[in-house]
């Protein structure tokens, strides 16, 4: 059985909408505001899809390299 990332960074986002990273960090300030989390906490990619409307299992193989 494979282990899937369950946290996204803003590199990852910058890589997967084609901004820069500045803009990922802003997107994941945006996802924590609309899911009520702290700055502190992790952004899961499952948030990261429902908020964009990206495909869960894309973005999974986008990150994976594949």
């Amino acid at each position: 059985m494979s282990h899937r990332r369950m946290v996204i960074y803003a590199k990852d986002i910058a890589l997967i909408t084609n901004k820069t990273e500045r803009t990922g960090r802003r997107i994941l300030r945006q996802i924590r505001k609309a899911f009520g989390k702290e700055k502190r906490d992790y952004v899961t990619i499952k948030e990261f899809c429902l908020f964009s409307g990206f495909d869960e299992d894309e973005v999974h193989e986008m990150l994976s390299g594949k």
